[in-house]
């Protein structure tokens, strides 16, 4: 699986990685990242400027993690350098409020419609935790209903078939989820209609909330229909629930107003993370002001943390928001992205080989399947063995993807033609690569 002279540049890495082993589970803070799906030693990554990552042995790489998503500008951007820079010459956190917190508010406010007030937090986990907390007391009702392959991070009622690294290390859920929270969770498929409408039919009346990512990422990108959206939105309002949107991944990726802006569908909660940080540790949930306003010290609905919304993260959040919102940034994303996904289908079909792009805006997943895919199921048929050695081929080729077939990668705004025709290039040699280990 794994490729010899990959491993053979390795050297500083492979130390690393016997160290990290005996002072973290698993040599890791969190599990993608181990390379377990694909075999072989994790990349220490010692810097990263623009589209690049440069290991710990020297080895420069186009990225296309972009740190699981927020590297939406690239790499250490000079406004966002700059920014952080600025803000911890003054202190990186206080405990109290700022007014670059309000700064930021008032541009996640102004982007989403749905949002009339933001609660800011450290994490996506921590937020969609939350907000589902929020729309218990909201509704007085307790169960939660999620789709299979959709991740809301780990917070004991959404393990339930969780998508991303739970796919990636294949397990079912996870040991220590209590059999009453699993309870309080119904799974169905995404992206089947009746199976929602035949749930509300029996026990609308039971249901707090719908949880769903809109374009999901952690299965790969696997869009939702905008008549499955709007299923949702219609079943979750005739029956009290509230529709939560989970956007860490896609809001301000696939547009400035995330992907409830492009597809016109307001939910009553929506969830962010990851570009609102700017590259720290962040998270946040918003929704209508008499839902959020059940929250303390306005209501009697209890979530606090020391570092919410803390001053570094706020102004690193900022300076991205700033540069997101000026004109043609979007575009140029969705062009390179673009270029980019149709270079790569056009090698794989000259080559023959099975083999899709799904894309939305500048995230994207290359599936070893001969697509659509639609759901779980589709993803779980795609060729995870030949994404593998693929994946290995392109490391050698000084391409980093996603250790995982299961995952979502990103085009950043510092991605040019030369990266992108490089990036091609490389795909077509890691295709007869893998193909050629494959028939051996």
């Amino acid at each position: 699986m794994t490729d010899d002279r990959n491993e053979a540049r390795a050297a500083r890495s492979r130390e690393l990685w016997t160290a990290a082993r005996q002072l973290l589970p698993g040599g890791v803070s969190s599990p993608v990242r181990a390379f377990k799906a694909v075999g072989g030693t994790p990349r220490f990554i010692d810097r990263a400027k623009g589209p690049y990552v440069t290991d710990v042995d020297g080895i420069r790489y186009v990225d296309y993690v972009a740190a699981w998503g927020p590297a939406i500008l690239g790499h250490a951007h000079p406004a966002v350098v700059e920014a952080i820079q600025e803000q911890a010459g003054l202190g990186t956190a206080y405990g109290t409020p700022t007014e670059v917190e309000l700064a930021l508010a008032e541009r996640i406010v102004a982007a989403f419609p749905s949002i009339e007030r933001v609660r800011f937090v450290n994490s996506g986990t921590e937020a969609t935790m939350s907000a589902l907390r929020l729309a218990r007391a909201f509704t007085r009702r307790d169960k939660i209903v999620k789709f299979a392959g959709c991740y809301h991070g780990h917070a004991d009622s959404l393990l339930v078939e969780a998508g991303s690294g739970v796919l990636t290390l294949g397990l079912p859920g996870s040991p220590g989820v209590t059999a009453g929270a699993a309870a309080d969770t119904w799974v169905l498929p995404y992206n089947d209609e009746a199976a929602v409408e035949e749930l509300f039919a029996r026990h609308g009346e039971e249901i707090a909330a719908v949880i769903v990512e809109p374009i999901a990422g952690n299965m790969g990108v696997v869009p939702a229909s905008r008549d499955f959206l709007q299923a949702l939105r219609r079943l979750t309002r005739e029956a009290g629930a509230l529709l939560i949107f989970d956007e860490v991944i896609t809001g301000f990726r696939v547009a400035y107003g995330g992907a409830q802006t492009l597809l016109g569908i307001e939910p009553d909660l929506t969830c962010l993370g990851k570009i609102i940080g700017g590259g720290l540790p962040v998270g946040a949930y918003g929704g209508r002001a008499e839902i959020m306003e059940l929250l303390a010290p306005a209501g009697p609905v209890y979530q606090a943390g020391t570092l919410s919304g803390n001053p570094l993260a706020m102004r690193a959040g900022l300076a991205t928001l700033e540069v997101l919102a000026q004109p043609g940034v979007y575009e140029r994303l969705e062009r390179q992205a673009a270029r980019l996904a149709e270079g790569l289908e056009a090698e794989a079909k000259a080559q023959g080989i099975p083999y899709c792009v799904q894309r939305v805006g500048s995230m994207w997943t290359g599936f070893f399947h001969p697509g659509p895919l639609r759901n779980l199921d589709d993803v779980k048929a795609s060729d995870i063995d030949f994404y593998a050695r693929y994946f290995h081929g392109m490391l050698r080729e000084g391409v980093y993807l996603p250790p995982s077939a299961f995952e979502a990668a990103f085009v950043s705004l510092a991605h040019t033609d030369h990266e992108i025709a490089f990036t091609v290039e490389a795909h077509a040699r890691a295709l007869r690569r893998a193909r050629q280990a494959a028939g051996a």
